[in-house]
């Protein structure tokens, strides 16, 4: 795939990142332009992925958000291309905008810091795939839905309901925008804030990162990729290197040992810094040995992608497989699966799609891997990833159960209320995706929930749904 950026470009982006991280925090250069690459992504992906208008994206994607950006991005202007559907936000007086251009299927790709123009040609595109309209959504496959902010007549279960809407109900800094309740056979409930139908999509954050598990799923099925097997990072490739020995199982467990800094959850030079996942995940040094430590890390996720693209060994086809192979077979047409711009999946985090789409994702795990008689996932599969890992996060020390990990999903095996079989896609902002096989039953629930205290306490809905629907 071609790179499209001038030499200067990179180095601008490349000195800038390797002075911050000399001091050993970020410089205001660095900040500002951090702002700025966030407030295009998000602006771009939420009026090009999600047509939004500008009013709701102000008051969801940029209030209550990281503390490193969030008054910077107040601050920033933002220009917005549609005919280009390109979104540029300036930030310095001498250095040239932040960009981020929208392609299909893809959604929004940012540019690096320094970049000034670029070759549409050169950025990387899903090639092959049927177009999609992301505008409508018949509800497929269930034939029976309630309707949309419609009561559902269980006077327990609308109370849930309700509460799940109303701040500090299930959460001091809980915002609700969606929520879906579904078994196999019907849509229960679905209801959305102002604004909101079944087509708006969100980011997923780190929904993304089970999304990521079920494209490698599908490679598993199709014999691209093994989970026992050593992962195949070109950059690890040399004979000496340690971190050869890790499999693609260390990675989907959160527990390849790499030394991903102290939280492992911030990646801002690939997430709001226009970097790469070459240049930013793939650098890290053992810090323990593989399986023996969890650590919750968006590196192994990124990695584990990263280990598909090279098993694939084919840009055009690993850009279009993760649809080909399962979003688009299950109906998830409303779901943009993001890169850097040499086309490397951000499939930890950077994913925008619907809450009707992440319960045809829990469908499919319900149905063990199938749709419509179609074997998408490996049988087996929904088993393996919520079963526990070798290493297991450490228990909480307030007395509060514990979430448990299976491979880039989060299990519920001691919640009070919960059967033990419940586990979870969960992600920033209070994403989560919910499926209790033993209840057949899946629960959605979107938010923008406020950084820095309690978010949607899903566990607590969860339990009051459950006790409602026995009614």
């Amino acid at each position: 795939m071609n790179r499209f950026l001038t030499t200067t470009a990179i180095m601008v982006g490349l000195l800038q990142v390797t002075g911050a991280a000399a001091k050993g925090q970020e410089t205001q250069a660095t900040v500002d332009a951090y702002a700025a690459g966030y407030k295009a992504a998000f602006t771009c992906s939420a009026v090009f992925n999600a047509n939004k208008q500008q009013p709701a994206i102000d008051e969801h994607e940029f209030t209550g958000i990281y503390g490193l950006v969030q008054a910077r991005v107040t601050e920033l202007t933002t220009t917005i291309n549609r005919s280009a559907k390109q979104v540029s936000v300036t930030y310095s007086d001498t250095m040239p905008p932040r960009i981020a251009q929208w392609r299909p299927h893809l959604g929004c790709v940012q540019l690096p810091v320094g970049t000034q123009t670029y070759d549409m040609a050169d950025l990387p595109m899903a090639k092959g795939l049927s177009d999609t309209d992301t505008r409508t959504d018949d509800g497929a496959p269930w034939k029976v839905r309630r309707g949309v902010n419609e009561q559902t007549g269980n006077t327990a279960l609308d109370e849930a309901i309700r509460r799940a809407f109303i701040r500090g109900e299930y959460g001091a800094n809980a915002r609700t925008s969606a929520v879906l309740i579904a078994t196999k056979d019907q849509i229960i409930s679905e209801n959305y804030i102002e604004g909101f139908t079944p087509t708006t999509s969100q980011r997923t954050w780190s929904v993304a990162k089970s999304i990521a598990a079920s494209v490698i799923g599908a490679a598993v099925k199709d014999g691209l990729v093994n989970v026992k097997a050593p992962a195949s990072i070109p950059e690890w490739s040399r004979p000496l290197d340690p971190r050869g020995n890790i499999t693609l199982e260390n990675l989907l467990h959160m527990a390849s040992g790499l030394d991903s800094n102290r939280a492992g959850n911030r990646t801002d030079r690939l997430y709001i810094g226009g970097g790469l996942v070459t240049d930013t995940s793939s650098r890290n040094a053992v810090e323990a040995l593989p399986s023996v430590r969890w650590k919750y890390a968006n590196n192994d996720t990124l990695l584990a992608v990263r280990h598909l693209r090279a098993a694939i060994n084919d840009d055009d086809r690993y850009l279009a497989y993760p649809y080909s192979a399962l979003l688009h077979k299950i109906g998830m047409t409303h779901t943009f699966l993001e890169t850097d711009w040499e086309g490397n999946f951000i499939l930890s985090s950077q994913v925008w799609t619907t809450a009707r789409d992440l319960a045809r994702l829990g469908l499919l795990h319900l149905n063990d891997g199938v749709w419509d008689s179609e074997q998408i996932l490996p049988k087996g599969w929904a088993k393996y990833v919520a079963t526990p890992a070798p290493a297991q996060p450490a228990a909480r020390t307030d007395g509060q159960p514990t979430v448990g990990y299976g491979a880039q999903w989060w299990l519920y095996q001691d919640f009070p209320g919960l059967p033990a079989d419940t586990y979870a896609a969960r992600g920033n902002r209070g994403q989560i995706l919910m499926i209790i096989p033993s209840k057949k039953l899946i629960l959605v629930r979107r938010g923008y929930d406020i950084a820095g205290g309690p978010g949607f306490q899903m566990h607590e809905f969860a339990a009051d749904v459950l006790k409602a629907l026995e009614k």
